[in-house]
């Protein structure tokens, strides 16, 4: 296998010799021009559905040296596959469908993607541009003229529209919606009418490559932002700790952050999505933070501290204990991609990206103080529990222990977005989840771009957690897994039914249950005429887990596996029973 290093090179070889090819030619298509963009960003996928008005864009994709296509099973769990692709290969996810019925259906994937702020590329095929100015009878409209009702409905879940009506805007366009995408982290929505797929446009633009940063901070204001926080922390005293969350991620800040832990050995805690934004075996790293639900000692230490340093915060009720956080705005800084708050001033356009360096800078004198401010030690060991049958209590710490470095972990709403929480994991190790928008059956689809964005950074497993109920939404989804070749190890935890519901609201109503499918059978059911090797199992007690985890076939993951993990319905983490009590006064009927 390739390491990084090696594919890195390989990628670069393989851009310049694109662009030797494209200086040879004044014109390209305008299908092969927007492919080209993708290719130049690293896009190495494209998930999506056929349907009538995309196909000759897909012959385009098909005969594509350097972008795969996808086809998934449906429009939404495409929309899933690219979410969850964005999120591990830190470039833009595309899904490509049709007019009307299939845009529609993908529209909640690209909802959660707009939520949790990921960058999606949502590409339409589209009528020809005559067709759309004539407005005729066509299939897949709604039968009164308005060609435009689905963009309408799609502009309230993206950044930027593009609509391709003619060849000589069409390259701006196209630069200018990748872009947004890329420097919002954000979704946005194209549409190709199949008129200009084939269009000729010039190709001088392509040789200026897009960039993902933000405009730069006005330095003046920007330094007077790093000394106002600078002398927060000096009447800190120096008892200063830093706060991650998602966006830590989302926005390509992860070695900034990681230099001003080095240079200032501030104490650092995570929030439930920013889980694994910094190396959870770093020796100043404390664990989560999540308000009310937190570990005592961890919220002793956050809310004890005189100032924190909030790095790219998505304050949701799920990522913040209901809201249970106990900070006082006086002593909070929050550093996010577009803005900066010290305290109760907001400076915008002052992007964490270009200051956490000089930030880091300005606080390294307080490397010193700092360094001797104790941290609570993130473990958690396998605890002792009479009976055979698995636990949650058990099973997150017993999965502790099997996880690696470079290892990929997807987490579904639920029982296993909130078991994982308080499980230490390898260095190097990245964690996804859906926690803000929580879509059922969301890491399923998820699951597949993550794997094949695993394949092209040589990272070593992937691993995914799906409840029994969540996965029925979307199993479909392991089909084009297995035809693809990935090799997930799939973990289905099946506690016959809907966990986090039940103990919201209807504990004991059947609109909670779901049916017991035999799911060590679905890996033969949706392979692909059984061309390609696959393995189920079933434990019921903790020794025939520990069994397979031990087994080093089974963890060599050489092959996609399904473990069904069976539980008691009514068992469930403890953060996961404090959240839905917390949620069930809040939604109280």
């Amino acid at each position: 296998m390739m390491s990084t290093e090696q594919a890195l090179k390989v990628e670069v070889d393989r851009l310049r010799t694109e662009v030797q090819a494209l200086e040879l030619k004044s014109t390209i298509s305008v299908g092969n021009y927007l492919l080209t963009r993708l290719a130049q960003l690293g896009v190495t996928a494209m998930f999506g559905v056929p349907g009538d008005f995309n196909l000759g864009f897909l012959d385009l994709v098909e005969d594509h040296p350097n972008i795969d296509w996808i086809g998934n099973c449906n429009e939404l769990n495409a929309a899933y596959a690219a979410d969850g692709y964005a999120r591990i290969k830190e470039t833009l996810g595309v899904v490509t469908t049709t007019f009307g019925v299939g845009e529609l259906s993908a529209i909640n994937g690209i909802a959660g993607a707009f939520s949790e702020m990921v960058p999606v590329l949502h590409l339409v095929g589209i009528p020809s541009t005559v067709q759309q100015k004539t407005r005729p009878l066509l299939h897949h409209t709604l039968g009164d003229g308005r060609f435009d009702a689905y963009r309408q409905a799609v502009s309230q879940f993206t950044v930027h529209n593009a609509y391709l009506m003619n060849k000589t805007e069409a390259p701006l366009q196209i630069d200018t919606a990748i872009t947004e995408c890329i420097t919002k982290a954000r979704p946005v929505y194209i549409t190709l009418p199949t008129d200009m797929v084939l269009q000729e446009v010039p190709t001088e633009r392509l040789h200026t490559p897009l960039s993902p940063n933000r405009p730069p901070n006005d330095s003046l204001k920007e330094q007077f932002v790093v000394n106002q926080i600078y002398d927060l922390a000096k009447e800190a005293e120096g008892d200063v700790v830093v706060l991650v969350d998602a966006c830590v991620t989302r926005h390509g800040v992860k070695g900034e952050v990681l230099q001003l832990l080095k240079e200032t050995s501030f104490p650092v805690y995570s929030t439930p999505m920013g889980k694994t934004a910094v190396d959870e075996s770093w020796k100043r790293y404390g664990g989560i933070y999540v308000g009310l639900l937190s570990h005592p000692d961890v919220k002793e230490k956050v809310e004890g501290a005189k100032l924190i340093i909030s790095i790219g915060s998505l304050g949701s009720d799920f990522n913040t204990g209901n809201f249970s956080y106990n900070i006082s705005t006086h002593h909070l800084v929050e550093l996010h991609s577009d803005h900066t708050k010290v305290q109760y001033a907001r400076y915008d356009n002052i992007g964490m990206k270009q200051m956490l360096p000089k930030l880091t800078e300005r606080l390294q004198s307080f490397y010193p103080v700092a360094s001797k401010i104790s941290v609570p030690a993130f473990i958690r060991p396998l605890p002792k529990e009479d009976g055979h049958a698995i636990s949650h209590f058990w099973f997150w710490p017993r999965l502790g222990s099997f996880f690696k470095s470079k290892d990929i972990i997807v987490t579904e709403t639920g029982t296993a977005n909130f078991g994982i929480l308080d499980v230490p994991l390898p260095g190097g190790a990245t964690l996804i989840n859906q926690i803000l928008w929580g879509s059922i059956g969301w890491s399923v689809g998820s699951c597949l771009g993550a794997a094949l964005a695993a394949r092209d950074l040589g990272m070593q497993r992937v691993m995914l957690f799906v409840g029994d109920g969540s996965l029925q939404l979307t199993v479909q989804e392991l089909s084009p897994m297995i035809r693809s070749g990935l090799k997930p190890i799939i973990f289905v935890l099946n506690n016959k039914g809907y966990s986090i519901e039940r103990y919201i609201h209807g504990k004991h109503r059947k609109y909670n249950d779901v049916a017991n499918w035999k799911w060590t059978a679905m890996l033969d059911t949706l392979n692909d005429g059984i061309k390609h090797e696959t393995q189920s199992y079933a434990v019921t007690t903790k020794e025939e887990l520990n069994d397979l985890l031990n087994d080093s076939s089974f963890a060599s993951a050489s092959k996609i596996q399904l473990v069904e993990v069976l539980m008691n319905a009514f068992d469930a983490p403890l953060p996961l029973l404090r959240q839905a009590e917390l949620s069930g006064k809040g939604n109280a009927y």
